[in-house]
Order: C-alpha cells, then structure tokens, then sequence
C-alpha cells in the first residue's frame, strides 16, 4: 500500500464519518425539539390540572344548595316575560343577582343548558328567550 492509497483511504473513512456525525445532529437537533415541545405539553398539563382544582369544590363538599334556587329563579323570569329577549347580564340585574364577570358566566352556562334542554332558543348571539 502506497501513501496515496492510505490518504485516499483515511479521507473516505473521514468522510463517511462526517457524514454520520451530521445525521446524528440532525438526530440531536430533532429531539431537543421534541422534547421542548413535550416540556411545554407538561407545564400546560399542569396548570390546567391547578386551574381545575382550584375551581372545583372538594368531591365532599356537596353540590351548593342554591343552584336549584338559581335555576328556578331563571326559568321564572322567563315565564313572566315569555316574549322578552335577555342577555345574561340583564338576567342578572332583573332577578337581583351579583354583576360580576364570573356570575354572568356561570349563569351563561346555564342558559345554554336550558337551551339544549329546548326550555329556551337564542334568537341572536348572547340572547335567550323563553320557547314558545
């Protein structure tokens, strides 16, 4: 073997090996992306977890007793004004209740279970009225 053959032999294994060191940091590169993308799902996972604990009582803690009360005094409202339209917030200041953002949602949300209950229809984007 001369030197020419040894160089030309060293540059192919040189090149061979470089080429494998590239896709091992295209390997690399592919999981710290991953990963970063798995690290984010975790800390999301997370703080959803929180969010829903914090905002939903302990299992042995009871269901609080007005809800019923709430939707009575709803589905009343809408009996008296049957031809009325209401947007939750006015529902709200009608029957007496608190203004506050979280309330009005809350009673948003149970609009939109009468109205899957076919009690009520939305005649427009954030209006109730009473089925006729």
């Amino acid at each position: 073997m001369n030197i020419t053959e040894l160089l030309a032999g060293l540059q192919a294994e040189h090149d061979k090996t470089a080429a494998r060191a590239g896709e091992l940091r295209d390997q690399i590169e592919h999981v710290t992306a991953t990963l970063t993308e798995t690290e984010a799902r975790l800390t999301d996972l997370a703080t959803t977890r929180k969010v829903i604990t914090e905002l939903t009582p302990a299992q042995d803690d009871p269901e609080p007793p007005e809800t019923n009360s709430v939707y009575q005094a709803i589905v009343n409202a809408f009996n008296k004004h049957p031809d009325q339209e209401f947007r939750a917030r006015e529902l709200h200041e009608l029957l007496g209740m608190p203004t506050d953002e979280a309330s009005v949602n809350v009673t948003r949300a149970r609009l939109g279970r009468l109205t899957r209950q076919s009690f009520l229809t939305q005649p427009g984007r954030g209006r109730y009225q009473k089925r006729t």
